[in-house]
């Protein structure tokens, strides 16, 4: 008997998209007609909520822009993929191999699975949906939900922030800021020749990859309805198995290092209305909806051996579904009064759940069963102003405004068959509310060729236990609450030193409050013998950062280079679970601040455009960054350091086809560079698998069959070549006979076709 996950009402808020729809057309038929505009302010990063364009020429630091016609002319279906060529960048994406009743093994100074910047990731690096915040990751002893939360399909852009941003972005913006925009109507309206917007457009795609046997399909349609109206409507769906790897060995059981037997679906809708009554007033109203779901027959978590043992499993398989709903209305107004010349506000609701259905059963005839959740609903407001002011020779753009975020988090994990002494359901952590809110001001000061940006955020954070029903019972001590405030200050100064060369650099502050599961995350279980408990710990401190960073930028016509150095300093940073107490009979965790700690390192990147050869343009890319961290507490290498990595690109452009090479190199990760103590079971003296070195090659194409039409090839990893991921790999042990689980795919290839109306 297995118990399967129901349906979730993938649209439970769709009719109130549809209401705002129909109360938006009704306003503009009301609305007196006029010349066709809309307001557009510059660009000034500030909070998440703000950020429309990042102009990174002309900001003090280090930013990235991946536009959206990239992503699609490479076929782009991961996270991975997608930042793989920005340096000291990377995202932790290891296999599935979990048994149901076992422990995760995923602790790591980064926190957790999701995107690491400048050695840092998990929820320290602040995910944005149109400036919306992403769920947070939740890692516990028996289950970890990450934040895969996303559908690529529905972003024409994703801007990349390194270092820490907390003064900009708020609270979890110590690492960085990773914001993916998502298409406008106007994106599939505009026409190539820039003139009129067509009244009807849209696009359609589909394309198959070899790396997961991947199918998908994506559609969209755009309208201009009048001259203040515009709608869009977008839906993608994608069904495919796990990622491939190098590994040979098909056993059903422990030794498998072929990936486990795994059906994956997700889909997307992402529908928008925009609204102009007048000149002076946009309004944006946003539904988006993302659904994964991935059964995974779990031939992993079998022992091998005879004569088995009762406790072995017999049968083990494993049902995920994950889904996040959101709702925005995002209204900028030009007022042109004494304190302001423009207003924005930006109201959402966003509701985000995971849930992991296991099934195990035991050759004692014992079924055990795994029903683990992780929720948490999202109100989210910003409101901002700005100002231009003028006086001599200077000009200041003042921008001011105020962010306020509430979430209510919730967990609950049932089943059959617990291990003592704990019993079903129970609550890892209590319920929990989570709140932050900020008031900022930014002053972008300019005096000739001199741009001098101080900026202030005063940040306040509340961790509200609101119920301590069903919390790990019996829990020796109730669930606590914490807050606190924080000053953040910022300052960024930046000189065009010529028309072609500019030299920037900022000091900036980061902040990120623990998160419910790390204050009051409890796990108790008697396996084999040990008793395996995670205590909570209400005395968890805030962490925080100071980051200087110096870059120098060059602009010629046909060269541009980015070279950056920074340097980071980090107080009370958080290991999610550091072994503090072991005995022959039992082993004790806790989250526990790591008092200072050090980053630093450099990044080159750039591009040189050769002109025209031939019947076309060749262009190239590349991007160089090296990172090192201490803990310099116990004078430790940090784990979450990512190895060096070069990726150069290099592309050749006609009008009717383009053909591409990506070139990229990782660095091997060395033994002194790994910290043995705080990794996998906290062994001291254990030797940690190091990955080797490793170049590849990947090619592809686009011919563009039409105007409209273009058919994209690629062939990934021509070399076949057999290597690993640091992030994928840090915990596992050298020699393990499975570590060929974790390598990367072989050669494999992709292919799209889009057309666009």
């Amino acid at each position: 008997m297995s118990i399967h996950a129901p349906e979730h009402p993938s649209l439970r808020i769709l009719p109130i998209l549809v209401s705002l729809a129909c109360l938006t057309m009704h306003g503009a038929a009301q609305a007196q007609p006029g010349p066709q505009a809309h307001v557009t302010l510059p660009t000034v990063v500030v909070s998440g909520s703000s950020q429309n364009n990042l102009l990174a020429d002309d900001l003090p630091l280090s930013a990235d822009v991946i536009e959206g016609q990239s992503l699609s002319d490479q076929q782009v279906h991961t996270l991975r993929q997608a930042l793989q060529d920005l340096p000291n960048t990377a995202v932790r994406s290891s296999p599935a191999r979990l048994a149901v009743g076992a422990g995760s093994a995923a602790f790591a100074r980064d926190g957790n699975m999701g995107i690491n910047i400048r050695g840092l990731g998990g929820n320290r690096v602040l995910m944005t949906v149109d400036g919306i915040r992403m769920p947070r990751s939740y890692v516990s002893r028996s289950a970890m939900f990450d934040r895969e939360y996303l559908s690529l399909e529905l972003f024409k852009r994703i801007d990349v922030i390194r270092g820490p941003a907390s003064a900009q972005y708020g609270g979890d913006g110590m690492a960085g800021v990773v914001n993916f925009v998502t298409h406008d109507p106007m994106d599939f309206l505009k026409t190539a020749e820039g003139g009129a917007p067509k009244t009807l457009g849209g696009r359609v795609a589909a394309g198959w990859s070899e790396d997961d046997h991947g199918y998908f399909a994506a559609g969209t349609i755009a309208a201009k309805a009048s001259d203040s109206l515009q709608w869009m409507l977008t839906a993608t769906g994608r069904h495919s198995d796990a990622l491939d790897n190098m590994g040979s060995n098909d056993a059903p059981n422990s030794n498998r290092t072929r990936p486990d037997p795994t059906d994956l679906r997700d889909g997307s809708i992402l529908g928008k209305v925009v609204l102009r009554p007048s000149s002076t007033q946009r309004h944006i109203f946003t539904f988006e909806h993302t659904q994964k779901k991935s059964d995974i027959d779990l031939l992993s978590s079998r022992a091998p051996g005879t004569p088995p043992r009762p406790a072995d499993v017999l049968d083990e398989n494993a049902h995920t579904q994950i889904q996040r709903d959101r709702l925005t209305w995002d209204a900028r107004f030009g007022l042109n009064t004494d304190w302001a010349d423009h207003l924005r506000t930006v109201v959402a609701v966003q509701d985000a759940s995971s849930r992991r259905i296991g099934n195990s059963f035991l050759r004692s005839g014992v079924h055990r069963v795994r029903d683990n959740r992780y929720d948490e609903r999202t109100w989210q407001l910003g409101l901002q102003a700005d100002k231009i002011l003028r006086h001599g020779e200077w000009s200041h753009r003042i921008v001011y405004g105020f962010d306020h975020a509430r979430s209510t988090i919730t967990n609950l994990y049932d089943g059959k068959a617990p291990l003592p002494p704990e019993s079903f359901p129970l609550k890892r952590f209590p319920d929990t509310r989570q709140t932050s809110s900020g008031l900022y001001v930014q002053d972008e000061s300019v005096h000739g060729d001199w741009t001098i940006t101080p900026g202030l955020r005063i940040d306040h954070f509340a961790i509200d236990v609101t119920s301590q029903n069903l919390y790990h019972p019996p829990a020796p001590q109730p669930g606590k609450s914490l807050s606190g405030t924080a000053a953040l200050p910022k300052l960024g100064v930046l000189y065009r030193a010529t028309p072609a060369w500019s030299v920037f650099g900022q000091y900036a502050t980061g902040y990120r409050a623990p998160d419910a599961g790390q204050v009051n995350d409890r796990f108790e279980a008697v396996a084999l013998g040990v008793n395996n408990i995670i205590v909570a710990n209400p005395d968890l401190k805030p962490e925080r950062s100071r980051g200087v960073e110096l870059g120098v930028r060059g602009r010629f016509d046909r060269l541009s280079v980015d070279l950056v150095g920074f340097a980071n300093r980090y107080s009370n940073l958080i290991e999610d679970a550091r072994l503090i107490n072991k005995t022959a009979t039992q082993q004790t965790f806790q989250a526990v601040n790591i008092a200072r700690a050090r980053i630093h390192g450099f990044e080159l990147k750039g591009g040189y455009d050769w002109g025209s050869i031939g019947p076309g343009r060749l262009h190239n890319t590349f991007a160089y960054g090296q990172t090192r961290g201490t803990d310099r507490t116990a004078d430790r290498p940090l784990n979450s350091i990512t190895p060096m990595q070069i990726a150069l690109g290099l592309r050749y452009d006609t009008a009717p086809w383009s053909v591409y090479a990506d070139l990229r190199h990782y660095a091997a990760k060395k033994d002194k560079d790994i910290d043995l103590v705080s990794i996998g079971n906290n062994k001291a003296g254990t030797t940690q698998f190091a990955t080797p070195s490793a170049t590849t090659l990947d090619l592809g194409a686009q011919w563009r069959i039409s105007k409209a039409v273009r058919l994209n090839l690629a062939l990934n990893n021509l070399t076949n070549r057999k290597y690993w991921m640091w992030p994928d790999v840090y915990s596992q042990p050298a020699g393990s006979a499975t570590i060929d689980a974790y390598s990367q795919p072989g050669r494999n290839a992709r292919v799209s076709l889009v057309a666009d109306f």
